[in-house]
């Protein structure tokens, strides 16, 4: 399985998102695109799976922009790229009466345990939890050593 540049960027800009919406403003989209470097159209195409999804919420007009759909805790790294990337199986999944005992014996012991690491990883990752890392980043990024 790899990650789409749809659900790279999905997860990029609604960390951004997370990191510069207040209780009072809406996040325009083009200033999340100009602060990642990706292009806007790209952008609109991938809000617009997560607003029909649920994970943001959009205002038109001159005050308007984006926000979270629900607060950063409740939104996992497992919801964005499930609505941008679909299923994150690493196989197709197939009935295990239909399999042969050689691909049964693979599908129990390898297929099966990849992906509930991968499912169990991506929904124990919060965006509260990529904020809080990026704060950490960032104050780390900004100390200053003198020798």
């Amino acid at each position: 399985m790899k990650i789409s540049t749809k659900g790279r960027y999905g997860i990029l800009a609604m960390l951004d998102l997370a990191l510069h919406e207040t209780e009072t403003t809406h996040v325009p989209l083009n200033l999340i695109a100009e602060r990642q470097e990706i292009s806007h159209s790209y952008l609109e195409q991938v809000f617009s799976s997560l607003r029909k999804a649920g994970y943001v919420k959009s205002i038109k007009g001159p005050q308007g922009g984006y926000r979270l759909g629900n607060k950063p805790h409740r939104i996992t790294a497992g919801d964005i790229l499930r609505t941008l990337e679909g299923d994150l199986s690493v196989t197709e999944s197939s009935q295990s009466t239909s399999l042969s005992t050689y691909e049964r014996c693979l599908h129990e012991n390898v297929w099966e345990p990849m992906n509930d690491s991968i499912y169990k990883t991506v929904n124990a990752i919060t965006l509260e939890d990529l904020i809080e890392s990026f704060k950490q980043q960032e104050q780390g990024d900004n100390l200053m050593f003198y020798i």
